[in-house]
């Protein structure tokens, strides 16, 4: 099999791609492809390997060899399926790799930002605490997770990894039906109650034409002003002119962002553009811890020798 991996870039140089190297006669990797690139280094391959760039139907039909496309993440937007079936391509993802590491980052920046880890830590180099006249030194409130109410939005594998590690701190969990759901199913409560009682809210959700947008001035005047909105989920859940409005006004505690709608962003981001101490922004890591990159490809592998056995593993058509 011939393989070209179009964005090698995105996962580490330290994982072993071993698994999927054994099953190819040949594999080609490119750090990027931008798009006008695509044919040319597509054109023998067997098998593709991307991770964003994206697959369209004017290119996939001019790719007559190409057999499989392995999609190196859970999503499946960057590649048109619908073309790819009509031409026999097979397309496969790799599912539940990332859980641990999602649900590790939603809490380690959650407690971030209830500990001030990072604010202490700042203070004792600075000599604040060598300088206090008591035994110890606040300049910062620290609160806990204890009993405060998590509201999860999408109850997908990684909402429920969040899920037990919030029942581990003794928090209260509530699970949000449907926006706009006339029954509510039973241990959920309605999105609207989910927002109005939670702490915490962080997002789980795939962006569809029906979450896009999620969370705006209507829904987010519906949190309390001490809420903790989190997103590890797709930046176009939030909009994020409402976000930073409601957050200047302190109608909202904090923001965690690890997704915006445009990735990379543009430089004049308007959430990029600002100064506040209660938005943290990160580059979509939540998912990519050493080990997580490291079931994805040996995932990748599995698939391609799935499809070579004449099987179906994470087939998508």
């Amino acid at each position: 099999m011939k393989i070209v991996c179009l964005d090698r870039s995105t996962i580490d140089e330290s994982i072993n791609f071993k698994g999927i190297e054994d099953q190819a006669e040949n594999i080609t990797y490119h750090d990027f492809t931008p798009s006008d690139k695509v044919i040319f280094r597509c054109k023998y391959a067997e098998v593709i390997i991307t991770n964003k760039v994206v697959l369209t139907k004017a290119q996939l039909e001019q790719l007559p060899r190409l057999k499989l496309i392995c999609i190196a993440a859970t999503g499946t937007n960057n590649v048109d399926i619908e073309a790819a079936t009509a031409l026999g391509i097979k397309v496969c993802n790799v599912k539940s790799y990332s859980t641990p590491s999602v649900a590790q980052y939603v809490f380690s920046m959650l407690l971030e930002h209830m500990q001030k880890s990072a604010h202490y830590i700042a203070n004792t180099r600075q000599n604040h605490w060598q300088n206090s006249p008591i035994f110890c030194h606040f300049s910062l409130p620290i609160n806990e997770l204890s009993n405060k109410v998590i509201s999860i939005v999408g109850y997908g594998e990684i909402a429920k990894a969040v899920e037990r590690i919030a029942h581990a701190f003794g928090m209260k969990v509530l699970i949000a039906e449907r926006q706009g759901a006339t029954n509510i199913r039973p241990e959920r409560v309605s999105f609207e109650q989910a927002l109005q009682l939670a702490d915490v809210v962080t997002l789980h959700s795939p962006l569809t034409a029906e979450t896009a947008g999620l969370i705006n001035k209507q829904t987010l005047a519906l949190m309390k002003p001490t809420a903790i909105l989190i997103n590890t989920a797709r930046g176009g859940l939030v909009n994020s002119k409402d976000l930073l409005s409601s957050i200047k006004a302190k109608q909202l505690g904090a923001a965690i962002l690890d997704v915006l709608e445009q990735e990379p962003p543009p430089q004049d981001h308007i959430l990029l553009n600002t100064v506040q101490d209660n938005l943290y922004i990160t580059a979509h890591i939540a998912w990519g811890s050493l080990e997580a990159q490291q079931r994805l490809v040996d995932g990748i592998a599995n698939n391609i020798a799935s499809f070579l056995n004449g099987e179906r593993l994470n087939q998508l058509n």
